[in-house]
């Protein structure tokens, strides 16, 4: 079984900067892309940022020069660095991965259970 554990949400002011950390564990062959989305109240789930198993990366043009997602395959675990914060940043996060549980397995997508963070002007 495979979990995705995100932690380092919190409340925060505007301004200020939070570290997102998520971990795979379980039974995993390999992963191939990580991600960070978001959801605020009465919103979409939206991409904020992705990034391959290579270190390549996107982001959403909501976030671009002020987030930064980042990854140790050696951990299989996914950060988000996220400065310069705005009330508009307030949501619930989640990670998610597309991983091979086990060679016969074809990649799957697995998600985390979310992480609140809240950003106040």
């Amino acid at each position: 079984q495979v979990q995705l554990v995100e932690s380092g949400g919190g409340l925060v002011h505007a301004g200020e900067s939070l570290t997102l950390s998520c971990a795979a564990s379980g039974s995993i062959f390999s992963i191939n892309a990580m991600g960070w989305y978001r959801q605020a109240p009465g919103k979409q789930r939206e991409t904020v940022a992705r990034i391959t198993s290579g270190g390549s990366t996107n982001y959403a043009d909501s976030v671009k020069g002020r987030f930064a997602i980042s990854r140790d395959n050696a951990k299989n675990t996914v950060y988000l660095q996220m400065n310069s914060l705005k009330p508009e940043d307030t949501a619930v996060y989640y990670c998610n991965a597309d991983l091979r549980p086990s060679p016969s397995n074809w990649f799957l997508t697995y998600w985390g259970q979310g992480t609140q963070v809240t950003v106040s002007s």
